[in-house]
Order: structure tokens, then sequence, then C-alpha cells
């Protein structure tokens, strides 16, 4: 049974954070323009905002969209704390560091977010950490990076950890996401890559839902890129995809 709501088309709209995966602003600006007025989230990743820098993520929140900067902080506290500071003064709505950099680390993400904001009034941003990236499969846990267990282990010990450490919630797979909040609790976000229509080429992906089944588990957010910006009509795409997770 699910344990979400029906969602109005706005409510379901603001769910989905369409992942701007471009080499430079010129590429995202014609997605932009296909998807103008649909009130969804935009995620904006290394490749672009290395490319295009903070001028082009304070033009986006000029224009009233809510930006989820997914640059995955991952060095000592220190570092991460000024970037955090930086990254807070831009007015981003979401942000993001690695959980595996360890509980200072996050607590001085917390901490450099908060000093910028100090007496402006404004709400900080909600700070996630990343569990482990969907494209991360048991054999890659355990050979590669060296984490013994299951991944839904490595994942939830993680979500704790985050928890810990004051953070509002993590990046993980959909499938993790019910094991998420029965250790953390239901007002911990998660935000879901790996989404992929049915019937859409799964990528590089290894764990994966369709938008509705992720909804139904009790995701908060969830990015979606190639399935709507490599369509052949962007704005149908999304807006079939906001269709889905509005009907019951």
């Amino acid at each position: 049974m699910s344990n979400v709501r029906t969602l109005t088309r706005e409510e379901a709209a603001s769910r989905v954070m369409v992942a701007l995966d471009y080499p430079n602003a010129e590429a995202a600006e014609g997605l932009l323009r296909e998807l103008d007025g649909i009130p969804c989230f935009l995620k904006v990743g290394m490749q672009l905002y290395y490319a295009a820098g903070p001028s082009f993520i304070e033009g986006l929140k000029k224009r009233g969209y809510h930006i989820f900067l997914d640059l995955k902080m991952h060095d000592i506290p220190n570092t991460v704390k000024g970037g955090a500071n930086s990254i807070a003064k831009l007015g981003v709505d979401v942000f993001n560091v690695h959980a595996a950099g360890g509980l200072k680390m996050m607590e001085a993400a917390v901490e450099g977010a908060e000093l910028a904001l100090a007496g402006t009034g404004l709400q900080r941003p909600l700070i996630i950490a990343v569990t482990q990236l969907t494209s991360t499969s048991q054999v890659v846990l355990n050979e590669e990076i060296g984490i013994e267990g299951t991944v839904e282990q490595a994942v939830v010990r993680y979500a704790q950890l985050t928890r810990q450490a004051g953070l509002d919630g993590v990046v993980a797979s959909p499938q993790e996401v019910r094991l998420i909040k029965n250790a953390c609790g239901q007002a911990f976000k998660t935000i879901t890559p790996g989404i992929r229509p049915a019937g859409a080429d799964i990528g590089d992906q290894s764990r994966i839902m369709t938008p509705r089944q992720a909804l139904d588990a009790g995701t908060d957010y969830m990015v979606i890129g190639r399935p709507i910006t490599s369509a052949a009509d962007p704005r149908t795409a999304l807006e079939t995809i906001i269709k889905e997770l509005v009907e019951r």
C-alpha cells in the first residue's frame, strides 16, 4: 500500500529534480525554454557548474527556480566548511556532501552554511549527504571500495551518521528509501537518483525504480536526467512523469 497522499500537479512537479547535465549554460538554456512554466526543481552538477560558474546559479535563482547544487563535497572539514559557506551565499535550496567524509566534515558543512546566513533572516538550504552512488553494485562496494556487507547496510549506516551530524537527509537509491526512513524517521529527507520511467534506458544506473514506485516508497525528491533531457520532446516527457505521480 502506498504511504504517499495524492499530489496536485504542482506538488508532483516540485518532487522532480531535472538534471541539467549539460556542458555549458547555452546548452542548458535550450532545455529551460522547453520546460518554461513547469515548477520543477533543477539540479546543477559538476560539469555545468564548473563551466558556467556561480553567476549561472544566481541567474536561475533570479528567475525563480529552486536549485539543487550537486557538487558532492568531500574534503577535510575546514575546506568543506568554506565550500558550504560559499554555496549558501548563492541562495541554493539544496546542496550535498559525501557521507564518507565523516561526522566532523558533515558538521562543518552545516556550520559553514549557517555562518554564511547569520543575520540575514534567510533559511539555510537543505544539506544532504551522498550515501552510495546508484552506480555502486555489491561487487563494487565490497571488492573495489572495500566496504563489507550489503549496499543496503552501508547506506543505512551512512544515513544514521548523516542524521547524527545534523544534516537534513541523504541521496540514495529509491530501493533504500524505506530502510532509511525506518532508521532515521519520516522527516529525514531522501533524494533519489536512479529513476527511470517504464521502458527507458537504464544507462549507468544499477539500482533503479520508476517515478511512481519511488514516490510510493516514500521518497521526497527524485532526480531525473536523460529520460527528460534526451527525449525528443522534453516537455512532454516531464509532463508524462508528473501525470504518473498525480494519478493513483
